[in-house]
């Protein structure tokens, strides 16, 4: 990304935090000239957004929330996979996909010929979705509620207008019905190339979490013939 292009996305995220064509700088307001403002990083944008996930109370999850789960991966990644929310290991630990099923999404990412580091691994909503209000309680899982999810995806349409990847690997019904806006099941999404309606040059894949792999690993090879689509779009062998 080129210095122009860097200061093009300031400008879009800029007008995207604060709903004019201005510089977002806590309550103040100042205008930006391209021409004096040195453009920032990829990764100085993350932090930032980084930081004001830590201190998001748009909605109740971050009464119960140990850390949030903001993401982790390469800026400059053309894949980035989303799952639904944290779980118990990751409210904990602050990193997505660190439990069993993050485990396996560990392995099919080495499968691909990649590893962590080359990707990009989010979640829709950044802090985790517990039945009864106690962190430290295990299987308390639940999927967030379509509140919780509207308060948080300006975060994850942040992340992916920051990183730009070329793939989108959605993990789940729950991050595919989100990002496609299609209310189908995943048994009927999954597999098939959708066009992401912010930023149409990149494409979305969904395919099964692997939390379901772990519950049914009959899935298993639908997945893989999902991530092998995935692969031949990236030019991976």
């Amino acid at each position: 990304m080129n210095n122009i292009e860097r200061i093009k996305l300031n400008l879009r995220l800029q007008k995207l935090l604060s709903g004019i064509d201005g510089l977002y700088l806590g309550k103040r307001l100042m205008k930006t000239d391209p021409k004096n403002k040195k453009s920032k990083t990829k990764e100085e944008m993350l932090v930032e957004l980084e930081e004001e996930v830590k201190n998001c109370k748009k909605c109740m999850l971050y009464k119960t929330k140990v850390k949030s789960v903001f993401g982790e991966g390469d800026p400059d990644t053309k894949l980035m996979f989303v799952g639904e929310g944290p779980g118990f290991e990751e409210d904990k630990q602050g990193r997505p996909f660190v439990g069993a099923a993050g485990e396996l999404l560990t392995k099919i990412i080495s499968a691909m010929g990649l590893t962590r580091e080359k990707v990009y691994i989010t979640n829709v909503v950044k802090c985790h979705p517990l039945r009864i209000p106690d962190p430290y309680l295990r299987n308390n899982d639940r999927p967030p509620t379509k509140q919780e999810i509207e308060s948080c995806i300006p975060y994850l349409k942040k992340q992916i207008m920051i990183i730009r990847p070329r793939i989108i690997c959605c993990l789940g019904s729950t991050a595919a019905t989100v990002l496609t806006k299609k209310e189908e099941p995943i048994s009927e999404l999954r597999g098939k190339i959708f066009k992401y309606e912010e930023i149409p040059e990149i494409e979305i894949v969904p395919t099964y979490h692997p939390a379901a792999l772990l519950r049914n690993p009959s899935l298993k090879p639908l997945v893989w013939k999902d991530m092998k689509l995935i692969m031949k779009i990236l030019g991976l062998k």
